[in-house]
């Protein structure tokens, strides 16, 4: 079949397109911006890459016609805290329009579950955006899903990082709602077993795993998972704003990102109907299964796609590549250059910047500005990095974004994204005559600008010359 996979690039997206490759699928990626496309090369050339933004007129993008499915994977809520239901509307009413232009058969939609009658704004918003689907010209199939739990997820990644960081916690009135999760693995298979299956055509269904639990006890379930000590007290007085600050500080979620969930944690995701397990014979893990599934994907560095490296978690959503071509005039620049005798072996040292690995000098002053940028609002040091030694443009990578990684051309440009009063980039680079050349980048803006970054000077000097004379280190 001819399929056309919409947000390809995201979390779920990165993890179903090999699986449709696998089966032999002629898979057509829609992304908002290919130049951030992260995926291998050799993926890239089995598939046809399109770049639409459904946020902005349909009548400017062509589609081809004979396309069979469509996987709907669209979502804006970790981009706005106030119009998010409204965008993901638009982009639900644009991509029936364009929908219309094809002969496509069926469209699957993954949302979440939605049978309380009091919804907050994020669970609205997906049943919302399913009656708006229901209205295209196609079959419908709809997965409802509850919190899904696996290596990158938001969900994994925001209770990895409160239970290894927090032994005690006093946590708000919500932990106590009961939720439904599912394993990504049994998220993915419901998406393929639905796949041109007319026996799900203009339907909606709950998919979810075995297990019924409060926030509270997946947390203490990780905590056991893991073998770590963790206690924690409620409180009834903190509220969704308080809590939302909570999770931003202690997490790597963003605050809007957090500002929504702590809205939706209030609302239990319960499953109501087990039909689609039984039609397709789909028995779904444990949640405690699920954990140890992501540990092992975790440790044996196979993590496929994270959130993280989403554009929303970081202070720039979109346009990201106009930073791409470095500028001269008006910009402060550190330059350092040193002689190495392995090209390889400092690229390998380069593309595992950042993250576990460290910046190779100074990591406690590293630690410290993250404090600082987290403090100030910025996306501090917690993202890390979603692999230990692969980098892709548009990856996150701490408080930077990867712009350019050519391992060919021995290249890698990052962007800061973390608050500044100004732009910055890092950039490294490794010459014909063997010379490893590393250069800060500041365009300041106003005379604060400039004050940031002769401030910083003192800093650069032991931070960046220590940081180019540990990266070009002979390999033992």
């Amino acid at each position: 079949m001819r399929i056309l996979l919409t947000g390809a690039n995201g979390y779920i997206g990165m993890r179903l397109l090999p699986l449709l490759l696998q089966e032999g699928h002629d898979v057509i990626c829609c992304v908002r911006d290919i130049d951030r496309f992260s995926i291998r090369d050799e993926i890239k050339k089995q598939i046809q890459l399109i770049e639409i933004d459904f946020l902005k007129s349909p009548d400017r993008y062509t589609l081809p016609k004979n396309i069979d499915v469509a996987y709907y994977l669209i979502h804006s809520m970790s981009s706005s805290t106030s119009d998010f239901d409204t965008k993901e509307e638009i982009s639900a009413q644009h991509f029936n329009q364009l929908m219309a232009t094809t002969n496509i058969k069926q469209v699957i939609y993954l949302s979440g579950i939605v049978n309380e009658k009091n919804l907050s704004k994020h669970l609205w918003s997906r049943k919302n955006v399913e009656h708006t689907l229901y209205k295209g010209p196609f079959n419908i199939t709809v997965l409802r899903s509850g919190i899904i739990v696996g290596s990158g997820s938001s969900s994994f990644e925001i209770i990895r990082d409160l239970c290894e960081k927090l032994p005690v916690m006093v946590t708000p009135k919500w932990v106590n709602t009961k939720t439904q999760p599912i394993a990504i693995r049994d998220v993915l298979r419901f998406m393929m077993g639905v796949l041109g299956n007319s026996k799900c055509y203009d339907q909606s269904f709950d998919i979810s795993g075995p297990d019924i639990f409060t926030y509270k006890e997946m947390l203490l379930q990780y905590a056991k998972t893991r073998g770590i000590g963790l206690y924690i007290f409620t409180l009834p007085i903190m509220t969704p704003k308080l809590s939302s600050y909570w999770l931003y500080f202690v997490t790597s979620t963003s605050y809007k990102l957090a500002l929504n969930l702590v809205d939706s944690m209030r609302i239990p995701v319960i499953a109501n109907d087990t039909r689609l397990q039984e039609l397709l014979g789909i028995s779904t893990m444990t949640y405690p299964k699920a954990l140890e599934l992501a540990f092992i994907k975790i440790e044996q560095n196979q993590v496929v796609s994270s959130w993280k490296d989403s554009m929303v978690s970081g202070r720039f959503e979109k346009d990201i590549q106009r930073y791409v071509t470095v500028p001269k005039r008006g910009c402060l620049t550190d330059k350092k250059k040193i002689k190495i005798s392995s090209a390889n072996h400092v690229m390998d040292r380069i593309w595992s910047i950042g993250g576990a690995t460290g910046w190779y000098y100074g990591d406690w002053m590293w630690k410290i500005r993250g404090y600082i940028d987290k403090f100030f609002g910025g996306v501090g040091l917690r993202r890390g990095r979603t692999h230990v030694d692969e980098l892709y443009s548009g990856d996150a990578l701490d408080f930077w974004r990867v712009l350019v990684a050519d391992k060919e051309k021995q290249r890698l440009l990052l962007f800061a994204e973390m608050r500044v009063p100004g732009e910055a980039w890092l950039e490294f680079t490794i010459d014909d005559n063997n010379v490893l050349h590393q250069t800060a980048t500041f365009r300041p803006k106003g005379i604060w600008g400039r004050i940031y970054w002769y401030s910083m000077v003192p800093f650069h000097y032991f931070i960046f010359g220590g940081m180019i004379r540990n990266i070009a280190i002979d390999k033992q």
